[in-house]
């Protein structure tokens, strides 16, 4: 496996309700930006490993990833999203 690929992680699809997803898992050495998980409405803090996710059809772009907690995002199934703050609060990714 390259560096590159290493670094950002193997992207995969995976279906669920909703649709077809690309998923890639993101290592804890790759995070380097805070992000807002739309699982929980938690922060995904530099160093954490977690997962990008983001529609599989094509038809979205750059705007349309989301990052998740990898536990938050196996269980988007069983829970919807939990979205508390206001809509003038700042989104991350």
């Amino acid at each position: 496996m390259d560096a590159e690929r290493a670094r950002q992680g193997v992207e995969s699809v995976q279906q669920w309700r909703d649709g077809e997803w690309q998923v890639r898992g993101i290592s804890g050495g790759s995070s380097v930006k805070t992000y807002r998980c739309p699982g929980c409405d938690q922060e995904i803090r530099p160093g954490v490993a977690h997962v990008v996710a983001w529609p599989a059809d094509g038809r979205g772009d750059l705007t349309d990833r989301r990052h998740w907690h990898s536990g938050c995002w196996r269980a988007r199934d069983r829970r919807g999203p939990v979205v508390q703050r206001g809509r003038s609060a700042p989104r991350y990714g």
